[in-house]
């Protein structure tokens, strides 16, 4: 099992609803936990009676909301203490410091900092990396419509105390008008389908998924994102 962690304060959960259904796509079982104050996923994923803390599957993908730690899935699946999460990869949306801790973000396989460049998502984003406790390398997920030199700059030095490390690649989206739309239309439809988003869109997916799934390759991918 693979724990994957995405911190910000910026709008995750539509891309990695995405990743995931690729992932899933590509025969991995997959579990995406919602930690963050708005939990979006209660209103995007279709679930029966939600109660305070739920595991409901989509598209054969598990959503896992209200939950405090890893712990808690456990007692809500039956699972005893010892035993491991019966998934491959475990997708954690989180944006606030408390969360970082009681499921162990720093441990994770890999993280990444997700954000765009307003003020709130920019400087939220800031707080929650400044709780982190030991060094750890995080990637650059950036979204931007024509990303400035002077924006990249700007995380760096707003992130010049924090105890990261960042990798020496970025996954760009842009944010395109087209793709918000393709989203909204995915959620009114309850679906989770790529034909709608744009190829720059599609492309950053391909790039994340590659990243965090290294056997996957850009073929496959890219048949995946078809159906």
């Amino acid at each position: 099992m693979e724990t994957i962690g995405f911190i910000g304060a910026y709008d995750k959960t539509d891309l990695i609803i995405y990743v995931a259904k690729i992932l899933q796509s590509l025969e991995k079982r997959v579990m995406v936990v919602d930690t963050t104050i708005t939990q979006k996923t209660r209103y995007v994923v279709p679930v029966v009676n939600p109660t305070i803390t739920y595991i409901t599957d989509f598209e054969k993908i598990d959503f896992a909301v209200g939950f405090k730690n890893i712990e808690e899935i456990k007692q809500y699946l039956k699972l005893e203490k010892t035993e491991e999460l019966p998934y491959d990869y475990i997708l954690i949306d989180v944006d606030r410091k408390k969360y970082l801790k009681t499921f162990e973000i720093e441990k994770a396989n890999k993280n990444y900092f997700v954000t765009a460049f307003d003020n709130f998502s920019l400087k939220r984003g800031i707080t929650v990396l400044e709780a982190i406790e030991f060094p750890i390398m995080i990637t650059k997920i950036l979204f931007s419509h024509n990303l400035r030199k002077e924006d990249d700059e700007r995380l760096e030095f707003l992130s010049m105390e924090c105890n990261i490390k960042w990798n020496d690649y970025v996954i760009y989206f842009d944010r395109s008008y087209s793709d918000v739309q393709a989203i909204e239309y995915n959620q009114s439809m309850e679906q989770i389908t790529f034909k709608s988003l744009s190829n720059e869109y599609k492309e950053g997916i391909m790039y994340l998924v590659l990243d965090i799934f290294s056997e996957a390759n850009k073929s496959i991918i890219k048949k995946a994102m078809k159906n």
